[in-house]
């Protein structure tokens, strides 16, 4: 039988750390992997990475034992079916604001009896053509992550319901779409309760919550504060402050 990708969310394995790929050099993800990064989020939402350049990035994480997830731009049936077809371990899906967004984009992920997403054994997830048929269809119907981003008021009112979505794996809070959506600044405390609402409701349908950050400082806070998985940094802003830093160091020293 040919293997599974990487468990994610494993009872062992503690809580899982990922960082955003944005960038189209496949050096991203390897560094990422090799940093020892659990998994990384390939960003087809906020980024001009294409198809291709997500399927690249998708099998080099593969390689390196990091859990390849896709942030899918849209509810599009056809990117989330080719994306798992590609070998994603999962999509992030930006924007689900109601039970019933929840449950149709479960739909996209599953096969006919649980959802819509059509058969196509002959791609990498189906092992091109070696994974046995009902391998495939399990692996689709039980190991795709199906994690619906919530990033608005009324996702946030609505978590409960979407946690109850059979399919729905985990959540995301978008923090910065969420304050964008109030009109209040991140640390407003009408944003801090909303986003404990929303983590509060992932503990009590016993779903992991993830979130989004930009430093080890708030990776550390999150993971105490009992986020379920942490999403910090990304490739471009990584490389962006070690190469400002590096130039102000020498351009500070004397002549």
């Amino acid at each position: 039988m040919i293997s599974d990708p990487p468990e994610l969310f494993a009872a062992d394995r503690g809580v899982p750390l990922g960082s955003w790929i944005k960038m189209t050099g496949l050096e991203s993800t390897e560094i990422a992997a090799r940093a020892g990064f659990d998994f990384v989020v390939i960003d087809l939402e906020h980024s001009m990475l294409s198809m291709s350049d997500a399927y690249r990035h998708i099998v080099v994480a593969s390689a390196n034992g990091t859990a390849p997830l896709v942030r899918v731009p849209s509810h599009d049936h056809g990117i989330v079916q080719r994306v798992l077809d590609g070998g994603a371990a999962g999509i992030l899906v930006p924007h689900v604001d109601t039970a019933e967004q929840a449950e149709a984009v479960v739909r996209m992920v599953r096969f006919p009896g649980a959802g819509t997403r059509g058969s196509g054994g002959t791609s990498r997830a189906g092992g091109w053509g070696l994974r046995s048929r009902a391998d495939y269809l399990r692996l689709g119907n039980e190991k795709a992550l199906c994690i619906p981003q919530l990033e608005s008021e009324e996702a946030l009112r609505n978590a409960s319901a979407i946690l109850a979505v059979e399919g729905v794996d985990a959540v995301l809070i978008g923090a910065a779409d969420l304050a964008l959506s109030m009109e209040v600044p991140p640390g407003d405390p009408r944003l801090t309760a909303l986003v404990q609402s929303g983590l509060d409701a992932a503990k009590a349908a016993g779903r992991p919550c993830g979130t989004a950050v930009g430093s080890a400082t708030a990776a550390t806070a999150a993971i105490e504060q009992g986020f379920g998985f942490v999403v910090a940094a990304n490739d471009t802003t990584l490389l962006a402050k070690a190469a400002t830093t590096l130039v102000g160091e020498v351009k500070a020293q004397p002549a």
